[in-house]
């Protein structure tokens, strides 16, 4: 079976009779960049977005960074030409990559988010969450937090989200808002919105938006910017672009979920015993911190005291300092759980070591990668030196202690996948 792993994927066997758990397959569109100009020009609940611009506009557009494969200069070569086509000149357009509390990007990176050309000729700067100077203040919200949001982007005349929509772990799905909180956002409210408490409520879970508090807010503070276009994509296995959702946020948002939900959401007819997942392959599994999305996704069809097998490149290792400090903080996924849990206790990128830890409650967890066994281990997480070796050895221990033949699943495209047990 070929697992999506890094650039090149990860070739493994498991036992006969396993069951795959893959997204749904939708062909990608056959002429996506004119399917994108179509969309900009005949969007939802909103008029033409070359109709409510001037010449003498400033224009801010909000790409995704590194860490998701949203394929930004598809995206922005029609969108930049019904912008000049308005009038607008370049020098007037900035386009701003939404890092949230992520760290920033190289210039090689750059050119990878938006092309090479694109990045020669525009203004593309990164957001920064932490520092003030760069930020604007928006609003204060009912708990009391203060929401500062990219000054560059809130001060420009016409403002435009881009993303990709697929299921997220505890916002529910991404796009939409999230591009504007975390992506453009200050890391006051990040921390609040990512808060132990959010993410510790019933429904803040994969592709729940109603009811869910972090979607809802998220949702909630972007209407409040009032960005004029929203430009959101779903993608099949390969990276291909399966929907373009364009017009007002929230109507081509819902527009996107509904596809998201038929693609992404997958029944299946049990829990296992066993199961062996990615998130991805690069850029989404480019740290362990982005790779738990995955781990948490397999968690939702594990029994409980079953196993986990997460196969994520991890290059870039586990993930920013203050994820990898309090990650190796604590003795036990447990006593990490008991901390963030804590009254008053916030720490950036808390969340990651939160939902991994919910996760490692439910079942043992393994990790394949390109990280050292110390590394590994000290992530709370079992090595895994060979996933085919594991899984075979897995099998052989659960069917002495079950009376059985364990059952086996494989999701090989992790996140981009949420099994609904029926």
């Amino acid at each position: 079976m070929h697992l999506a792993y890094g650039e090149h994927g990860l070739d493994v066997e498991l036992p006969e009779g396993t069951f795959v758990i893959e997204p749904q397959a939708t062909p990608g569109l056959p002429e996506p960049e004119r399917a994108v100009a179509d969309a900009i020009a005949r969007p939802i609940d909103s008029p033409p977005l070359g109709e409510f611009m001037r010449a003498d506009n400033t224009v801010a557009i909000v790409v995704s960074d590194v860490t998701r494969p949203v394929p930004n200069e598809l995206l922005l070569r029609p969108l930049l030409e019904t912008v000049h086509d308005a009038g607008v000149p370049r020098e007037r357009v900035v386009i701003i990559i939404g890092t949230g509390l992520h760290r920033s990007s190289t210039p090689e990176e750059v050119e990878r988010i938006v092309g090479r050309k694109i990045a020669s000729s525009y203004e593309v700067v990164d957001h920064v969450a932490r520092d003030k100077s760069t930020l604007k203040y928006l609003t204060t919200t009912s708990r009391g937090v203060e929401v500062w949001i990219n000054r560059r982007y809130l001060e420009a005349d016409v403002r435009i989200v881009t993303g990709f929509v697929e299921p997220h772990l505890f916002a529910g799905y991404s796009g939409g808002g999230k591009g504007i909180v975390p992506g453009v956002a200050g890391a006051e409210i990040v921390m609040a919105n990512h808060g132990a408490d959010m993410i510790g409520h019933p429904k803040a879970t994969f592709c729940i938006g109603e009811g869910n508090p972090i979607f809802e807010e998220q949702r909630d503070i972007a209407l409040l910017t009032k960005p004029a276009f929203l430009l959101n994509v779903t993608l099949n296995a390969e990276r291909e672009i399966t929907g373009i959702f364009a017009g007002e946020l929230v109507a081509a948002h819902d527009a996107g979920i509904a596809q998201a939900n038929r693609q992404y959401v997958r029944d299946v007819p049990h829990e296992f015993d066993i199961i062996v997942t990615t998130n991805m392959g690069y850029p989404a599994d480019i740290l362990l911190y982005q790779s738990v999305k995955g781990l948490c996704a397999a968690a939702r069809a594990v029994r409980p005291g079953g196993a986990l097998i997460l196969a994520a490149e991890c290059r870039d290792g586990l993930g920013l300092s203050e994820y990898v400090e309090l990650m190796t903080s604590e003795a036990s996924p447990a006593a990490l759980l008991e901390r963030i849990n804590s009254p008053g206790f916030a720490r950036y990128d808390q969340w990651g070591v939160q939902v991994q830890a919910i996760a490692q409650a439910k079942a043992a967890c393994w990790l394949y990668s390109a990280m050292s066994r110390e590394l590994v281990e000290s992530a709370h997480l079992n090595y895994c030196e060979d996933v085919s070796a594991t899984v075979a050895r897995l099998v052989e221990e659960q069917r002495a202690a079950l009376g059985r033949a364990p059952l086996v699943a494989a999701m090989t495209h992790g996140q981009l996948t949420v099994p609904r047990v029926a």
